[in-house]
């Protein structure tokens, strides 16, 4: 099977195997996005004048037909296509003979691939957007429920001073909305259109119009000048990774939390069966293994990012084919993160807080008995926390 750059002669299946990896496997949550940028291709050649009308209105028929194919499971990017783009002009060609074969004219993989990945980012990141906000709302329902609830505020550990449900959910809305923001913000860097810029030069003695597809595909601007575009290559990635990290961060520490109240010697919280899993040995046991995996999956995001980060490091201008690898922690990090948003909003649905087993040190109150006696007698502050001590001492 001939791939975009071949030339007639044959290619070592090891060099295959080892250069596509799993890359042509996760080419294929691309594929409606690289229609998409190849019909918005296809128009742009054709108001140059490098396509006829009857040739545009085949390729888009025939585009289109493929997406829909492949949305149907009919087919999927196979190794011998080494990636998404070939597979595509590929079945392309079968169906249009040589007219299949000038799509490809003022174009590149490098800027097929990465504009398609735009798209599609800004599509998974609105969606990640949307999670989060669905989780917040998930901890807001908690406190319209049980927001009333007293909960011992702790620091260090020790009960420190008084909470309530409210105050302890609301932390994490918050935090978690700031979440949302940090992946909205990567939104700048995914709206620039890379289509025009081919392998990084341009197009040199043909006239394309970048503007063209700019608009097409509702991206803010067109990427300039040509040779940014590799150069832009995984800051994007790394900007979402990062943000997904601090989001799961805020998860984990969320799912700590909640690890710890529903031990038997916290006891604040029930979940329902359903959220939780069984031992193998222990009859009476139910394991939290959502909110442990919750836990263990920050680490998930960090080594994304980290591993996103190392790719592009010291890396030359210009495409590499190292860049191709930046897919796997991205996707991965991505897919995470969205299970995760989606499995711990419904678990907070079925949490429910047990106020008669909630047992707060009667002494948590200490802070504000000692601003009470600053209001009340004008004293110092370090005066009224000695005093409050004193009373709060065992006596002997």
């Amino acid at each position: 099977m001939s791939r975009l750059w071949d030339k007639g002669t044959p290619l070592d299946e090891r060099v295959l195997a080892y250069t596509a990896g799993e890359d042509y496997a996760l080419d294929d949550r691309l594929v409606p996005y690289d229609v998409r940028a190849s019909i918005a291709h296809a128009g742009m050649l054709a108001a140059q004048g490098l396509l006829s009308a009857a040739d545009l209105t085949q390729l888009g028929s025939a585009l289109e037909a493929l997406g829909a194919e492949h949305a149907r499971g009919e087919w999927h990017v196979e190794l011998s296509d080494e990636d998404g783009q070939t597979a595509l002009e590929r079945r392309l060609t079968e169906r249009l003979g040589a007219l299949g074969g000038r799509i490809h004219l003022g174009r590149s993989r490098n800027d097929q691939v990465l504009a398609a990945l735009r798209l599609y980012l800004r599509d998974a990141s609105g969606q990640l957007v949307t999670g989060t906000a669905q989780m917040v709302a998930a901890l807001e329902r908690l406190s319209d429920r049980q927001g009333g609830v007293p909960l011992p505020g702790y620091t260090h550990m020790q009960q420190a001073m008084p909470s309530s449900v409210a105050l302890w959910a609301g932390g994490f809305a918050a935090e978690l909305a700031d979440d949302a923001e940090g992946i909205s913000a990567v939104r700048r860097r995914l709206d620039r259109n890379p289509l025009g810029s081919a392998a990084g030069y341009g197009t040199p003695g043909l006239a394309l119009d970048r503007s063209h597809t700019t608009r097409a595909l509702g991206f803010a601007e067109t990427h300039t000048p040509v040779t940014a575009v590799q150069l832009s290559r995984g800051k994007a990635e790394a900007q979402l990774l990062f943000e997904l990290s601090l989001l799961m961060q805020d998860l984990s520490r969320l799912a700590t939390d909640l690890l710890l109240f529903y031990t038997r010697e916290f006891a604040f919280i029930e979940l329902p069966d359903a959220f939780t899993t069984g031992s193998s040995i222990m009859p009476q046991k139910r394991n939290p293994d959502v909110l442990e995996l919750t836990r263990g999956r920050a680490a998930t995001l960090l080594a994304c990012l980290t591993e996103s980060l190392a790719i592009c490091a010291k890396l030359p201008s210009g495409y590499q084919r190292d860049l191709q690898l930046l897919k796997f922690p991205l996707f991965r990090g991505i897919d995470v993160a969205g299970q995760t948003l989606d499995m711990l909003a419904a678990l907070m649905d079925a949490v429910r807080f047990t106020p008669e087993r909630i047992r707060i040190d009667p002494a948590i109150g200490a802070a504000e008995q000692a601003y009470a006696l600053v209001l009340k007698e004008g004293i110092p502050f370090r005066e009224a926390y000695r005093r409050v001590a004193q009373q709060l001492a065992p006596k002997e």
